[in-house]
This record gives C-alpha cells, sequence and structure tokens, in this order.
C-alpha cells in the first residue's frame, strides 16, 4: 500500500507543485492551449501538490523502514523506481501540455513525442521486473508438505 502511495501521490506533487506556466507575453484570451487546464479555486492545486507530496514522502518512509525491518525485499525497488520516474513525466509533461502560450508552442508535441514513449517504456520495465521477482518468490516458496490423514 505504502508502494501505491509513493507511485500515485508523484506525478500530482509534481503537477500542483510546478503550477500553471502561462506565457506572459500575451492576453489570457490570446493563449492558445493544447488542453485545457483544469478549472480549479486559487489555491487548490499548490495545496493538492503538497498533499500528495507528504503523502509520497510518508509512503517512502514506511517503505525504507520496512525495508530496514527486513519486511520489503530491497529488489522491488527495481519496480517503484521506474514508476516514480514515470510519475514525474506524467506530472510534469501534463503542466507542459496545459501551458497557455502561442500557437506555435512546441512543448506539447515535445511531451508526447518523447515522453509518451518513455512513459509506457518505464512502465514496461517495471511490469517486467515485477513478474520476474513475484515468480522468483514463488520458486522459492517450498511445497506444502501433506498432513496425515491426507491420500497423496
Amino acid at each position: 500500500m505504502a508502494g501505491g502511495v509513493l507511485v500515485s501521490g508523484v506525478p500530482v506533487a509534481t503537477w500542483g507543485l510546478m503550477g500553471q506556466d502561462d506565457a506572459q507575453v500575451l492576453q489570457q484570451s490570446q493563449l492558445d492551449h493544447g488542453y485545457r487546464p483544469l478549472t480549479l479555486p486559487a489555491g487548490l492545486e499548490t495545496a493538492l501538490g503538497i498533499g500528495a507530496l507528504l503523502l509520497a514522502g510518508a509512503g517512502a518512509v514506511l517503505l525504507v523502514r520496512a525495508q530496514r525491518r527486513g519486511a520489503f525485499d530491497r529488489r522491488w525497488w527495481q519496480v517503484l523506481a521506474p514508476l516514480v520516474a514515470a510519475g514525474l513525466i506524467v506530472g510534469a509533461g501534463w503542466r507542459v501540455v496545459n501551458a497557455g502560450g502561442t500557437p506555435d508552442n512546441i512543448g506539447a508535441g515535445l511531451v508526447v513525442l518523447f515522453g509518451g514513449p518513455f512513459v509506457v517504456a518505464l512502465a514496461l520495465w517495471a511490469l517486467g521486473r515485477g513478474v520476474s521477482l513475484a515468480l522468483q518468490r514463488d520458486a522459492r516458496r517450498p511445497e506444502p508438505r501433506a498432513t496425515q490423514g491426507s491420500l497423496s
């Protein structure tokens, strides 16, 4: 659960703490957006970002403590780290795609062109490594012994 809080908190924290980055040279009505940003009350984005950062930090602290106690296998960081990196890219990319600018702004296109495949690659890496670790754990698990009275 702590891993899920960490991974889901990072993109929201990145998005909320980056803030809207509209071009300052144009009036608000002249801004061109790849996608329109969410219409939220002033300060709510930052509050959501701070809350998500605190939750992600708490998840990371819980995972480190569990690792030190031996309750969390440190190899699972090889699954969580790519997902956290993908979350950073998604949160920052969403801000770039929502930023208002001139019609010739290529930021949104670059995010889709480079960020999208990179996020997919990170997610596939995490999936493959997670399956690999789960199968290794199952392979090391001893077979259950037959109990008295069983017919095996």
